[in-house]
């Protein structure tokens, strides 16, 4: 046995369990292949880069995301830490600077004495599995000579599907003259209120708020769906056509189900009036602030497969993007997964093999929090393999109770299931709560979180 764990992939479960494992006196081989080699969604050479939106999702014990990270939090994250320490304001959402939160992370990895950082692409699995303890975080992204190792130890034929980022504006390039900040219910006009008082207010938030909000009468919106439904996409397999993540889905195909899909999704505009008349609007297009100097703003449910020029010709019609300067494109990439329920166990260790883990968005847990969650419950048990070398390794497996969601995550993804697919962080996936059925949503919400943080109190204290 080696005296070192390997992770291959320094994405956000990889550094996440390199950072886990190290700081127990474990050393640590961490490959990640950039920036000798780049993924078609990856750019720059730090560890635990966000490709799509820059939102870790709502910070709210309501929220089961929100539940998710604190349970993170009270496990001394890593990664949820360094989220915290970079964001930007997103209203009751943790947001972050994607630049400085990737810097952060790389600075912490690269500095611990008990972690090795190699670059280099890895395509032997079963080869390093001989001799030690293999923990797979290589991603939705995992590059195409692995992905073909991992279909011959898991033997599995189909281990992708496909998913879209969104576009991001430069905020200069954006028409306040029909913009307007605020968040969502935050900006309505209040009964008492006379319209000089509410403008008033509007102006004096503005500086509070996370989003930038981009109004459409029905003209508008009538007219940009036209055109987003006849637009030119990238053209894909008819096999790809049938693989679109549910959670990720292109604007252009959510449009094509219906005139009024995107005023009920994305463009919804209940919570918002318009400056410009004191009326709620037909439709509204929102940007989130991006980075910490608010200078870059991703455009909030536009992920994308429109052509580049496509993209530029009509997202432009929305209001207030007329001179739009995009700085980045929204772009469609391949995601890759592995049939978890009948591969893994509820610590994401592969069955098959005694010195093989997942953790990542691989294993069909969606989402960036999730995916940290996964990498803190695979290094644990690696941990306990690793420590306990000579004897079997569900003696000393260590799970998590199914009423905290990060328990609930590994025993949806290690339960046998055919009609499998990623999934994010959702109360559906705890058990009810015991006794009196509680309708109303919010309190049972609460109640939920609470049985999940005194769940994992028990934990740690153990």
């Amino acid at each position: 046995m080696r005296d070192y764990i390997t992770i291959i992939g320094g994405g956000l479960a990889g550094s996440e369990a390199a950072y886990q494992i190290a700081k127990r006196g474990i050393k640590v081989k961490l490959y990640e292949m950039k920036p000798v080699k780049y993924s078609p969604a990856h750019s720059n050479q730090n560890l635990a880069e966000i490709v799509c939106s820059n939102s870790f999702k709502s910070n709210l014990l309501t929220n089961a995301c929100g539940l998710l990270k604190e349970e993170l939090r009270r496990l001394n994250s890593l990664l949820i830490k360094i989220a915290d320490e970079t964001s930007v304001p997103a209203g009751q959402a943790l947001a972050v600077d994607r630049e400085v939160f990737s810097e952060k992370v790389t600075k912490v990895i690269e500095e611990n004495e008990n972690i090795e950082v190699i670059h280099e692409e890895i395509t032997n699995i079963e080869e390093i599995a001989k001799e030690g303890i293999v923990i797979i975080a290589t991603g939705p992204l995992t590059s195409e000579g692995l992905a073909k190792d991992i279909q011959k130890i898991t033997s599995q034929d189909k281990l992708y599907f496909y998913d879209a980022a969104a576009p991001i504006v430069n905020k200069d390039s954006i028409n306040f003259n029909i913009a307007f900040y605020g968040d969502r219910y935050s900006q309505e006009k209040k009964k008492e209120e006379s319209i000089e008082e509410w403008k008033k207010r509007l102006e004096e938030e503005k500086e509070e708020q996370s989003y930038i909000n981009l109004p459409m009468n029905q003209e508008e919106y009538e007219n940009f769906v036209k055109e987003l439904v006849n637009a030119e996409v990238v053209t894909l397999h008819d096999f790809e056509k049938r693989e679109i993540f549910e959670g990720c889905m292109p604007i252009e195909i959510m449009a094509k189900r219906g005139i009024d899909t995107l005023r009920f999704g994305p463009l919804k505009p209940v919570g918002f009036d318009d400056p410009r008349t004191g009326r709620r609007p037909y439709a509204v297009v929102q940007l989130r602030q991006d980075d910490k100097q608010a200078t870059m703003y991703n455009m909030v449910g536009f992920q994308t497969n429109l052509k580049y020029g496509e993209q530029k010709r009509v997202f432009s019609m929305i209001p207030g993007l007329e001179n739009a300067e995009f700085i980045k494109y929204g772009v469609m990439h391949r995601n890759t997964y592995i049939n978890s329920t009948e591969l893994l166990d509820e610590t994401y260790h592969l069955k098959s093999n005694p010195n093989i883990y997942f953790a990542g968005q691989i294993t069909g847990v969606e989402g960036y929090v999730e995916s940290i969650s996964s990498g803190m419950v695979a290094s644990l048990n690696a941990i306990q393999d690793f420590t306990n070398a000579k004897e079997e390794h569900d003696k000393h497996k260590i799970t998590f109770s199914e009423y905290t969601v990060i328990g609930a995550l590994a025993k949806y993804i290690s339960t046998p299931n055919t009609k499998f697919q990623p999934m994010n962080a959702n109360f559906g996936i705890l058990p009810e709560l015991e006794g009196k059925k509680i309708r109303d949503k919010k309190e049972r919400y609460t109640n939920l979180a609470e049985r999940s943080l005194k769940n994992i109190e028990v934990f740690i204290t153990k």
